[in-house]
């Protein structure tokens, strides 16, 4: 069945309509969202495909949809804006702004290891019970409690939820607000961007439902057990792929023991529960159109939003040589070594197109979005069919990038390799 693809390209984009095409045909593309900019201007704004498994509900130009980790590029933006104000030091201890959170040994952990995946906290100290992590406050006591999981500062591993509750209680501490209050106020709000943390009810008729990927699909009737309340065996599967059960009471207990804390700790419950959505997950849940996250990316492609000395600071590695995530070298096919910035995922491997320079955040399943500050680029792909890995490698995602530095050639000299 052919899938009609609905929005526009400006004149040498084509390409990006015609590989969006072929991943409705030809990649099992369900429903999605593609959009670009560049100096600012829209030249992609694509949409397309179904926001349900039973093809009742078309995706329209405003359909959100949760992007899982492609959410921690906002609330990196949020820690950042309070870093260039003045209001908040990389290098100071995280206890200066949240007192309590110095227990366990933690009192000299910097905030840039928050940001950077260096704090040894990718998970509380004991598992949490389902639905605890719609409760901020309860997250963020038991994290402040826990004692690391490796010693700071000498390892790097993905803080795949808790990076969230990590930096948002700082920025609530600082601020007053919850991190989704600053987004929308600071951000997303003045801009226009339809991108949310903590999605207001009266939004979630606008939003896509999330579908496994075709080898796991089950028929619509019937809804698959989640990861957390399966009962049937001792491991369950992720986008990490098979990962044994809690409690893991150490780094070494299984080749994937990292995986299961990072992302079993805090089971996130149905994501397609109003619940859900309107919890304020912010390394995790946020609601969004591809055209909404775009327009927050063109902000810092083009030198608005941040300072010109804090694009440079996010965007500066933070990783030691070619050191290992402890997390992600599970969870994505692109490399075993992995470059942080300060809450970015940097282009070593081209998931951003040629410019090893630019920076931006996927989420498991397959959503991406990137700024390429030096040639004025900001993108965004947003989908909710899962697929392969969390960093920007889904084929869906490369083949849009491929085709729209295509189309930017046409308009004269590319920066990067």
């Amino acid at each position: 069945m052919t899938v009609r693809v609905h929005g526009t390209c400006a004149p040498g984009f084509e390409g990006v309509r015609a590989e969006f095409e072929r991943s409705f045909a030809e990649r099992d593309e369900l429903g999605a969202a593609v959009a670009a900019t560049v100096g600012g201007e829209l030249v992609v704004d694509l949409w397309g495909g179904d926001a349900d498994r039973t093809g009742t509900r078309p995706w329209e130009r405003d359909t959100l949809v949760n992007v899982y980790s492609t959410t921690k590029g906002m609330t990196s933006l949020c820690a950042h804006l309070l870093v260039d104000r003045g209001e908040l030091d990389l290098d100071a201890p995280v206890a200066r702004y949240w007192p309590e959170f110095a227990d366990a040994g933690k009192a000299d952990i910097p905030v840039r290891w928050l940001l950077s995946h260096r704090a040894g906290l990718i998970a509380p100290g004991e598992p949490m019970a389902p639905g605890a992590v719609y409760d901020w406050e309860k997250v963020t006591e038991a994290l402040a409690a826990t004692r690391p999981w490796w010693r700071p500062g000498t390892a790097q591993g993905y803080h795949a939820v808790t990076f969230g509750f990590l930096v948002g209680e700082i920025v609530r501490r600082i601020t007053g607000v919850s991190l989704g209050t600053f987004l929308r106020t600071e951000v997303t709000g003045p801009l226009g961007a339809d991108v949310h943390v903590g999605t207001p009810e009266s939004e979630h008729g606008r939003c896509a439902d999330m579908a496994p990927p075709v080898s796991r699909e089950t028929p619509p009737s019937s809804t698959p057990p989640s990861p957390a309340s399966s009962p049937a065996s001792s491991s369950s599967r992720t986008v990490f792929g098979d990962v044994p059960k809690p409690p893991v009471t150490g780094l070494s207990d299984h080749p994937m023991a990292p995986a299961t804390l990072a992302l079993q700790y805090l089971p996130l419950g149905d994501v397609n529960a109003a619940a859900y959505r309107c919890a304020e997950i912010p390394a995790a849940n946020g609601h969004a159109t591809a055209r909404g996250i775009a327009a927050v990316y063109a902000e810092l492609a083009c030198g608005r939003l941040l300072s010109s000395g804090a694009v440079e600071r996010l965007r500066t590695c933070q990783s030691d040589g070619d050191e290992p995530d402890l997390v992600l070298r599970t969870g994505t096919s692109l490399a075993d070594t992995w470059p942080w910035g300060l809450g970015y995922m940097l282009n070593q491997y081209g998931q951003a197109g040629p410019n090893p320079r630019a920076f931006g955040h996927g989420g498991a399943g397959g959503s991406y979005a990137f700024a390429d500050p030096e040639n004025g680029v900001s993108y965004a792909y947003t989908m909710n069919r899962m697929g392969a890995g969390t960093s920007g490698e889904d084929l869906r995602s490369v083949h849009l990038v491929g085709a729209l530095y295509e189309g930017l050639r046409e308009r004269g000299p590319v920066h990067g390799r």
